[in-house]
């Protein structure tokens, strides 16, 4: 494990390379020792630093394929800030991000606090109001996505922000395992995929995350709303690029990008 300074030194890493889109070596490789429980406390000190209300958490590494590419049995899992939260009318700056790529997800919005150590499927079920289409901005401050399991951990599990679309259907509405995805970049079709791709259930992902973060002292509350993991491929964004995800039951939503002629400024 690494030393309170050790972490903190990895935290400062992370912000200086968010802030000026400068991505920086794996952290895994300045410090071979570094654990699961530094990752997350270094993840910590940077949610800390911004002191910005949390709306909800994502989930990461949900896909056996993904868990094992990183040598894991479990998810892992970031937050969610209002700072993160996208507006499907304006077009967002690309520059604004390292390395940015996007995935589709089903969105979960809770109606009821959701138990913690003992979290079960029926419990996140009973609690969600709602499912909504998603898309998740995912972005790493690691240079090229050379990450391992703590390096996307420390950096907030590789998460820059969301969108959800404007549909919002209860859950007992549609069988959560078989919602067909489909992710569209300039009106061509990128990648498809189907919910189950998620642990065989999003719902699953959200149990699994309400227990593990009970761990840490915190609960998942009414009016959060939760990332379970992607249905697809993650896609890189160029700017100006155009995606709209289409979920079979729960509708569409889209994310522009601002061309670089726009700047930061773009709308």
């Amino acid at each position: 494990m690494l030393s309170a300074d050790q972490r903190a030194d990895a935290a400062d890493r992370l912000w200086a390379a968010e802030r000026d889109r400068a991505p920086i070596p794996p952290l895994t490789e300045s410090w071979p020792e570094i654990d699961v429980v530094d990752a997350y406390e270094i993840q910590l000190l940077n949610i800390g630093r911004r002191g910005r209300p949390v709306l909800g958490h994502k989930v990461g590494l949900s896909s056996l394929v993904m868990q094992q590419m990183m040598g894991v049995d479990e998810p892992d899992y970031g937050h969610l800030l209002d700072d993160m939260a996208l507006d499907e009318r304006h077009r967002v700056p690309a520059l604004r991000y390292c390395q940015p790529r996007v995935e589709v997800e089903v969105g979960f919005v809770l109606g009821a606090d959701l138990p913690g150590a003992a979290c079960t499927e029926d419990d996140v079920l009973q609690a969600t109001s709602a499912l909504a289409p998603a898309i998740e901005l995912i972005d790493s401050r690691i240079a090229d996505w050379k990450i391992g399991l703590a390096d996307t951990i420390a950096d907030n599990a590789s998460s820059a922000g969301f969108v959800l679309g404007a549909a919002r259907v209860p859950p007992g509405a549609l069988d959560i395992r078989k919602i067909e995805a489909t992710l569209r970049r300039n009106g061509d079709v990128v990648a498809e995929g189907r919910s189950d791709a998620v642990l065989g259930n999003p719902v699953t992902a959200v149990a699994w995350l309400a227990r593990k973060v009970a761990g840490f002292g915190v609960r998942l509350r009414a009016g959060n709303i939760v990332l379970p993991g992607s249905c697809t491929r993650a896609i890189d964004v160029r700017a100006g690029d155009k995606f709209r995800a289409d979920f079979t039951g729960l509708g569409r939503v889209s994310l522009n990008f601002a061309p670089i002629s726009l700047g930061e400024g773009g709308q």
